[in-house]
């Protein structure tokens, strides 16, 4: 399998050549296109995991085309500018629009490369209105069940088979579904997310199967993830009228983008989330029964974080060395007695409440070690206590700026928790563009990708 599929768009036909000779020479499979209208033909046939996009060109140019892909609020796939006449407020308005970087003319081949590898391991790699995939993990445990959960990921890695994931909010049910992915034959290919309960209607329907408007062509979930695969978060409030088109999809083995012909095959493979059993939705008349099935064909569950307690000092080790290491916090330690503390609480909220508390605990404490003290005073705070009204008498005393970013990293954090991970819908919450608040997101050292279940895993 190539190592991604990228469109190269310019009107220069030596450019679009050497790009296309150097890509191909690295395993890439590449498209090439000399106008904004033959780039839109060629979106037709396969949505591309990158794009290399010349700014000025005959007819519209690469900024207007830019425009068109991101009217959804976010850019459906990752866009690199190529411009030999850039200006800054030609780079201002492209990075408005969802471009991730730029490369100058003449081309440097070594920074290209670079550049290409670097658009397609971002975060956003794989541009999507709710979010990119976080980076895998593996279960962390050496529980006898959480040994069991990591034999049956791999074993069913090795096949084709569609997974259902149930188990309580917090549990790790995503870093279960990448831990699969990334085992899998599929692993080279695309892995996109989506939560089905942020869409609805009509909106449910162009975010997974794409839509045709005159020219324009917007692909969808269901086309972004081809050859690789496509995780449904929530599956259990995916919306009626998607259900059927999904349910219709499943038995065609293909569908068509909303106000299009073509048909496309259905390549993907799909791991279904959900908290709530969707038999028991189906046999309630909440749930197509065709659909519930076709996404159970093989089920798994993560199990809450109090029946494997035992797991919890090394899940502490973790997410301290995963914190210091990413967010740049100070180290701390924790000591037998705080473990010991931790193993005896019940986590409602899973392994998502022990990263939050740790973080909370490197974040306010001082010195190297963890005290049982400590862990209970932060065991004791109301839930919402990551900004709350404890932290506020050092908070104030912090300079201006300090303050607000500890705010706004704290009120991020809780929404995007609400929003079990869907930065569409962390949007709505906040009330905030989706490129700012990606930007600001990155600002703060908040991985959107964490997706509410931050850390089930080992990296």
């Amino acid at each position: 399998m190539s190592k991604a599929y990228v469109l190269v768009v310019d009107d220069e036909p030596d450019i679009r050549e050497l790009v296309r000779e150097i890509l191909e020479d690295e395993g890439y499979a590449v498209a090439t296109a000399e106008s904004a209208d033959q780039a839109r033909s060629l979106l037709r046939e396969r949505t591309p995991q990158l794009v290399l996009l010349d700014i000025w060109m005959p007819g519209d140019d690469g900024i207007s085309l830019l425009r068109e892909w991101a009217q959804g609020g976010v850019c459906p796939f990752p866009v690199v500018m190529i411009s030999g006449h850039g200006t800054v407020e030609t780079a201002v308005e492209a990075t408005r629009h969802g471009a991730m970087d730029f490369v100058e003319k003449p081309l440097s081949m070594g920074k290209l490369l670079a550049t290409v590898e670097q658009a397609l391991n971002a975060p956003d790699a794989v541009a999507a209105p709710a979010g990119a995939p976080a980076a895998v993990v593996e279960p962390v445990g050496r529980s006898s069940a959480m040994r069991d959960l990591r034999e049956q990921a791999e074993r069913l890695a090795g096949t084709d088979s569609w997974v259902l994931i149930s188990g309580e909010p917090g549990s790790g049910r995503k870093c279960l579904g990448r831990y699969i992915h990334s085992l899998s034959e599929r692993r080279a290919g695309p892995l996109v997310e989506v939560a089905a309960g942020t869409i609805a209607g009509q909106s449910a329907a162009h975010e997974l199967f794409g839509q045709v408007r005159g020219d324009q062509v917007i692909p969808g979930r269901l086309e972004a993830a081809a050859g690789g695969t496509l995780i449904l978060d929530g599956a259990a409030d995916l919306d009626a009228e998607a259900q059927t088109r999904l349910a219709s999809a499943i038995d065609a083995g293909s569908f068509q983008r909303v106000g299009g012909s073509e048909r496309l095959s259905l390549d993907v493979r799909m791991i279904a989330i959900s908290r709530r059993d969707l038999t028991a939705e189906a046999h309630a008349g909440r749930f197509r029964p065709d659909l519930a099935y076709a996404l159970s064909v093989i089920p798994l569950t993560v199990p809450p974080l109090r029946e494997h307690a035992e797991d919890i000092p090394e899940l502490v080790v973790f997410q301290v060395d995963r914190l210091v290491e990413r967010e740049q916090l100070g180290y701390r330690r924790f000591t037998v007695a705080a473990q010991n503390r931790l193993r005896n609480h019940h986590w409602p909220g899973n392994v998502q409440e022990l990263h939050n508390l740790v973080q909370r605990l490197l974040v306010l404490g001082d010195g190297i070690d963890i005290e049982v003290g400590e862990v209970e005073a932060a065991l004791s705070e109301r839930p919402a206590a990551a900004g709350g009204d404890s932290d506020w008498p050092q908070a104030l005393a912090l300079p201006l700026r300090e303050a607000r970013e500890r705010f706004e990293r704290d009120y991020l954090q809780r929404q995007l928790q609400r929003a079990d991970g869907s930065v569409a819908q962390l949007a709505r919450l906040a009330g905030m563009e989706r490129t700012h608040l990606y930007r600001k997101l990155r600002a703060l050292g908040i991985d959107p990708r964490e997706g509410g279940e931050s850390g089930g895993g080992r990296a």
